[in-house]
């Protein structure tokens, strides 16, 4: 059966919003945001203000309902007027226990922020896949819903209801999908890459196919066929969309799921051979290590090294 490979990149990667708090403010007012990781987000749930990034030449106005994710290390400043000295965010501490800092008495913006927790297959897929800037204005087909998620995330993060840290979770998760379904309505927003394949609708049926029996020996005329175009067309066009042919491009997901199984599942590796629809060990060492430039027995050893440390 077909899958959906955005789901299947997400499961993968397992890819995590986090929202981390917000802010209210009114009158004349600007806040330093400095990177604690590399894709940040931040959505506007009511008011409008303005947002400066470092190496952007003009600023970027951000209305209701506006969300915008920053894949870098540059350090951003947002605020009502950005002539005024802007306060450092990590310096003001929340006053209320779902992290909502408030700049004044009134409200008339109210941001939310937070990050995309990813693990190393994450970082490798989806840092590589998106653009420095992702504005989803309020305009999109999905701001509707975005604005909905937002209502109900700013509902979760500033009330004492029970469960509203593990709602807060949920529509955090459900946001980052809303948002990835926005970009993806743009193919001019990705470079070439994973992300854009996802946008040709024409390659969609060949994709789903591959994520769906990664360990199968699909031919490449089995997968021209599915899209409906002949070999040569759908080769040329696999590539220029995702950058890898896609045979290759088989190939480095297959690399990716080996990934995340030797640090993480306690499988032989000729059993994870056997799984990706390698002939033998032999065989699937060789490609991870074309690929890794390392042997996968070295990857798990050291990998699971690097954790364990971490964890004492």
């Amino acid at each position: 059966m077909a899958v959906d490979p955005l789901s299947d990149a997400l499961a993968l990667t397992r890819a995590h919003c986090v929202i981390s708090g917000g802010l209210s403010a009114a009158g004349a007012w600007a806040v330093r945001l400095r990177p604690l990781t590399q894709l940040r987000l931040i959505a506007v749930v009511h008011g409008s203000c303005r947002l400066t990034i470092e190496g952007v030449e003009r600023p970027i106005r951000l209305g209701e309902g506006d969300v915008f994710v920053l894949n870098g290390s540059q350090p951003a400043v947002i605020g009502s007027e950005l002539s005024v000295e802007a306060v450092e965010l990590n310096q003001l501490s929340p006053d209320h226990p779902g992290g909502m800092v408030h700049l004044s008495r009134e409200r008339e913006v109210v941001c939310v922020g937070g990050h995309v927790a990813l693990d190393r297959t994450g970082e490798d897929l989806f840092l590589a896949a998106l653009p420095p800037l992702t504005h989803i204005r309020a305009e999109a087909a999905e701001a509707p819903h975005l604005q909905r998620l937002l209502d109900q995330l700013l509902r979760e993060m500033t009330s004492h209801r029970p469960g509203a840290d593990f709602a807060k979770d949920h529509h955090a998760q459900l946001l980052l999908v809303e948002v990835l379904r926005s970009s993806l309505a743009d193919p001019n927003s990705f470079p070439a890459g994973w992300l854009r394949v996802l946008t040709d609708e024409r390659l969609a049926p060949a994709l789903r196919l591959m994520h769906a029996e990664p360990s199968r020996a699909w031919a490449l005329e089995e997968l021209a066929t599915a899209a409906a175009m002949s070999r040569t067309t759908f080769a040329a066009r696999f590539k220029k969309t995702a950058g890898l042919p896609p045979l290759t491009y088989l190939h480095h997901w297959r690399i990716r799921k080996a990934e995340r199984a030797l640090r993480e599942e306690d499988i032989t590796v000729a059993a994870l051979a056997a799984s990706l629809g390698y002939a033998s060990v032999s065989a699937f060492s060789n490609a991870f290590k074309r690929t890794k430039g390392i042997s996968p027995r070295r990857y798990r050893d050291t990998t699971r090294g690097l954790l364990a440390a971490g964890e004492s």
